[in-house]
Protein backbone atom coordinates (compact mmCIF):
# COMPACT_ATOMS: atom_id res chain seq x y z
CA UNK A 1 0.00 0.00 0.00
CA UNK A 2 1.64 3.64 -0.70
CA UNK A 3 0.72 5.94 1.86
CA UNK A 4 1.02 9.38 2.45
CA UNK A 5 2.29 10.49 6.19
CA UNK A 6 1.75 13.80 6.97
CA UNK A 7 3.65 15.00 10.01
CA UNK A 8 5.18 18.19 10.69
CA UNK A 9 7.95 15.90 13.01
CA UNK A 10 10.25 14.78 10.37
CA UNK A 11 12.10 12.66 12.73
CA UNK A 12 8.94 11.03 14.41
CA UNK A 13 7.31 10.76 11.04
CA UNK A 14 10.90 9.00 9.79
CA UNK A 15 10.84 6.91 12.37
CA UNK A 16 7.25 5.91 11.79
CA UNK A 17 7.24 4.79 8.16
CA UNK A 18 10.78 2.74 9.02
CA UNK A 19 8.01 0.93 11.18
CA UNK A 20 5.05 0.53 8.67
CA UNK A 21 7.92 -0.49 5.59
CA UNK A 22 9.09 -2.91 8.11
CA UNK A 23 6.11 -4.35 9.51
CA UNK A 24 3.47 -3.76 6.77
CA UNK A 25 5.73 -3.71 3.68
CA UNK A 26 4.17 -0.18 2.43
CA UNK A 27 5.88 2.42 0.94
CA UNK A 28 5.50 5.38 2.58
CA UNK A 29 6.00 9.06 1.35
CA UNK A 30 6.60 11.98 4.11
CA UNK A 31 5.33 15.06 3.83
CA UNK A 32 4.23 18.73 5.58
CA UNK A 33 2.99 20.43 2.32
CA UNK A 34 -0.88 21.00 1.35
CA UNK A 35 0.66 21.48 -1.92
CA UNK A 36 2.66 17.74 -2.13
CA UNK A 37 -0.68 16.51 -0.31
CA UNK A 38 -3.16 17.51 -2.90
CA UNK A 39 -0.77 16.71 -5.57
CA UNK A 40 0.05 13.36 -4.86
CA UNK A 41 -3.71 12.26 -4.17
CA UNK A 42 -5.16 13.72 -6.92
CA UNK A 43 -2.60 11.94 -9.00
CA UNK A 44 -3.40 8.79 -7.84
CA UNK A 45 -0.18 7.76 -6.25
CA UNK A 46 -1.67 7.34 -2.57
CA UNK A 47 -4.08 4.16 -1.09
CA UNK A 48 -3.85 5.98 2.27
CA UNK A 49 -3.13 9.33 4.17
CA UNK A 50 -2.35 9.13 8.11
CA UNK A 51 -2.65 12.58 8.87
CA UNK A 52 -1.15 14.64 11.77
CA UNK A 53 -4.03 17.35 12.95
CA UNK A 54 -1.75 19.91 14.54
CA UNK A 55 0.51 21.27 11.41
CA UNK A 56 1.91 24.76 12.55
CA UNK A 57 2.45 27.36 9.86
CA UNK A 58 1.04 25.12 6.99
CA UNK A 59 -0.82 27.03 4.43
CA UNK A 60 -3.48 26.45 1.58
CA UNK A 61 -4.97 29.39 -0.17
CA UNK A 62 -3.47 31.70 1.92
CA UNK A 63 -5.23 30.71 5.46
CA UNK A 64 -4.05 28.08 8.08
CA UNK A 65 -4.99 25.12 8.14
CA UNK A 66 -4.46 21.62 10.43
CA UNK A 67 -4.49 18.57 9.47
CA UNK A 68 -8.21 18.25 10.07
CA UNK A 69 -9.24 21.03 7.76
CA UNK A 70 -6.81 19.64 4.73
CA UNK A 71 -8.46 16.09 5.29
CA UNK A 72 -12.45 17.47 5.13
CA UNK A 73 -11.04 19.29 1.99
CA UNK A 74 -9.31 15.84 0.38
CA UNK A 75 -13.12 13.92 1.49
CA UNK A 76 -15.22 17.12 -0.47
CA UNK A 77 -13.27 16.72 -3.50
CA UNK A 78 -14.68 13.92 -5.67
CA UNK A 79 -11.13 13.33 -6.75
CA UNK A 80 -9.81 12.04 -3.88
CA UNK A 81 -13.05 11.44 -1.64
CA UNK A 82 -12.67 7.51 -1.60
CA UNK A 83 -9.21 7.94 -0.05
CA UNK A 84 -9.04 6.52 3.61
CA UNK A 85 -7.62 8.95 5.97
CA UNK A 86 -6.39 8.31 9.49
CA UNK A 87 -6.24 11.50 11.73
CA UNK A 88 -3.11 10.83 14.34
CA UNK A 89 -2.60 13.62 17.47
CA UNK A 90 -1.34 13.37 20.64
CA UNK A 91 -3.89 16.34 21.61
CA UNK A 92 -7.29 15.02 21.45
CA UNK A 93 -9.19 13.48 24.55
CA UNK A 94 -11.20 10.82 24.55
CA UNK A 95 -13.96 12.71 23.96
CA UNK A 96 -12.63 15.07 21.25
CA UNK A 97 -11.92 12.00 19.02
CA UNK A 98 -15.45 11.70 17.47
CA UNK A 99 -15.94 15.22 17.17
CA UNK A 100 -12.78 15.69 15.17
CA UNK A 101 -13.40 12.84 12.95
CA UNK A 102 -17.24 14.22 12.07
CA UNK A 103 -15.46 17.66 11.15
CA UNK A 104 -13.15 16.47 9.43
CA UNK A 105 -15.27 13.79 7.84
CA UNK A 106 -11.89 11.25 8.24
CA UNK A 107 -12.13 7.00 8.16
CA UNK A 108 -10.17 6.52 11.96
CA UNK A 109 -8.23 8.06 14.46
CA UNK A 110 -4.80 7.14 16.24
CA UNK A 111 -3.06 8.33 19.33
CA UNK A 112 0.03 9.43 19.11
CA UNK A 113 2.73 8.35 20.01
CA UNK A 114 1.77 5.69 17.84
CA UNK A 115 3.24 2.36 20.35
CA UNK A 116 0.22 0.02 18.96
CA UNK A 117 1.88 -0.59 15.23
CA UNK A 118 -0.11 -3.72 14.87
CA UNK A 119 -3.38 -2.35 15.94
CA UNK A 120 -2.56 0.74 13.64
CA UNK A 121 -1.97 -1.39 10.68
CA UNK A 122 -4.95 -3.73 11.40
CA UNK A 123 -6.96 -0.51 10.74
CA UNK A 124 -5.13 0.80 7.64
CA UNK A 125 -5.87 -2.32 6.20
CA UNK A 126 -9.44 -2.70 7.24
CA UNK A 127 -9.91 0.53 5.59
CA UNK A 128 -7.75 -0.24 2.32
CA UNK A 129 -10.06 -3.39 2.31
CA UNK A 130 -13.49 -0.99 2.12
CA UNK A 131 -12.17 0.96 0.00
CA UNK A 132 -10.85 -1.80 -2.51
CA UNK A 133 -14.78 -3.34 -1.99
CA UNK A 134 -16.33 -0.12 -2.85
CA UNK A 135 -14.58 0.36 -5.72
CA UNK A 136 -14.91 -3.34 -7.14
CA UNK A 137 -18.88 -3.03 -6.06
CA UNK A 138 -19.17 0.52 -7.83
CA UNK A 139 -17.18 -0.86 -11.06
CA UNK A 140 -19.34 -3.81 -11.41
CA UNK A 141 -22.68 -1.73 -11.15
CA UNK A 142 -21.80 0.85 -14.29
Amino acid sequence: MNILLVDDDYLLAKGTAKLLERLGGHQVLITDSPEEIFQRTQAGEVDLVLMDVNLPEAQWNGEEVSGADMAKILKTNPQTAEIPIILVTAYAMQGEQQKLLATSQGDGFFAKPITEYESLLKLMAQLHKARRQRNLSESSSV
